[in-house]
């Protein structure tokens, strides 16, 4: 059985990894800094909706923060890259690597074989 400890220390690490403060995780995911500290430290539980901003402030899935299941490792770096920043430039950063994996993708076509 997952126990709030659990869950609680995989998002601090997390955070820690992102090197996000406790006040800048709180601000993304839309929760006090109190509130958060008590889910770090397992003494409170949250709701699948806090679960979900957390995890997306973070850039990890859900199933990672409750089980501990890793996300792709080959994808490592950029979603370090991506994780360090606020969602909405993540959200813009996104965006710019979808057009330029299709303008890839489109000059691949043109190349002759």
């Amino acid at each position: 059985m997952v126990t709030n400890i659990e869950v609680g220390a995989r998002i601090e690490n997390t955070r820690k990894k992102r090197r996000f403060t406790r006040e800048q995780l709180a601000e993304y995911a839309d929760i006090s800094v109190t509130f958060l500290s008590d889910i770090e430290k397992g003494r409170k539980s949250m709701t699948i909706n806090t679960l979900r901003r957390i995890a997306a402030a973070l850039n990890v899935t859900t199933d990672y923060i409750v089980n501990g299941s890793e996300p792709f490792s080959e994808n490592a770096e950029l979603n370090v890259m991506l994780a360090s920043l606020s969602p909405y430039r993540r959200q813009q950063a996104e965006k710019l690597l979808a057009v330029f994996i299709e303008t890839l993708n489109n000059d691949n076509k043109e190349q002759p074989c």
